[in-house]
């Protein structure tokens, strides 16, 4: 009965494996592409593995495109979208979960109801609004609407109804209000779903392309997804550059999933054990 449950064990542990490299193969080869010159690229069967590293591909990206300032321009646009999404929606989340209000469930189903609202749609829009406030070509103008996520708050309401309300009456009794609350027990206690939503809210900010494309007209204000379009002409596309390109920018994505990444387990395994 041991010998088949490892044996069972390892058939599963070998088939996620098999399954990972499968979905990472292509953040794989984009890596090795990079070292590669025109000819490896171009050859026939295709390589997978360089034949020398070739560093004149970043060489080029780093030349031809103003790239830490594009990379300066989307850290600082996720980074501060993130954050104020954390706020609004974990704000919003503790009002739906813990107060009592006239409309509280009106108003909640008008939030669900946003989010069947395909993002596009709301582009014109956006773009008049922004545009009316004087916002086009800056920072604010990119990140004014992505202050704030139905999504995010749905997730964050359900986990606050996970959490017995005798928490609060026990720190009102205390002398805790709803502020203090909020931020001395409640937040600590939910930091692993704030990880993983501040992991999913930064790499989604951080890969935005079409609307930072829209708002902004700018070299010095485009963000690492537009401004990685500068390395192709309409003559020709450079493969070598572009995929050298996209490797400095999965840098940052990267180490954010590296540093929450504990923060991210847990939270993964206490809603397994919840549910």
């Amino acid at each position: 009965m041991k010998t088949a449950m490892q044996m069972r064990d390892f058939l599963f542990s070998t088939m996620c494996i098999i399954i990972g490299l499968i979905v990472i193969s292509p953040v794989i080869y984009c890596v090795s592409a990079s070292f590669m010159s025109s000819g490896d690229l171009s050859s026939y069967p295709p390589k997978f593995i360089p034949s020398r590293l070739f560093l004149k591909n970043y060489e080029i990206v780093f030349t031809s495109t103003p790239l830490l300032r594009f990379i300066w321009n989307s850290f600082l646009i996720a980074i501060i979208g993130t954050v104020g999404r954390l706020i609004t929606s974990s704000l919003a989340a503790y009002a739906f979960s813990f107060l009592e209000f006239k409309g509280k469930k009106i108003w909640f189903l008008v939030i669900l109801g946003t989010m069947m609202i395909p993002g596009d749609m709301l582009f014109i829009t956006n773009y008049i609004t922004v545009a009316n406030m004087k916002l086009i070509n800056t920072y604010s103008g990119v990140i004014i609407v992505m202050m704030a996520s139905a999504t995010y708050m749905f997730i964050l309401r359900q986990h606050f109804l996970s959490i017995s309300k005798e928490y609060r009456d026990a720190a009102f009794i205390d002398g805790c209000g709803d502020f203090r609350f909020f931020t001395s027990l409640l937040v600590p206690m939910s930091k692993s779903i704030l990880s993983s939503i501040f992991i999913a809210s930064f790499i989604g900010l951080w890969n935005a392309y079409l609307w930072p494309l829209i708002v902004t007209n700018s070299e010095n204000m485009r963000t690492v997804q537009v401004g990685i379009t500068m390395l192709q002409s309409s003559e020709s596309i450079i493969y070598g550059p572009i995929m050298a390109g996209v490797t400095v920018i999965l840098i940052p994505s990267v180490l954010v999933f590296i540093i929450f990444q504990k923060q991210l387990v847990q939270g993964i395994t206490l809603g397994g054990l919840k549910g």
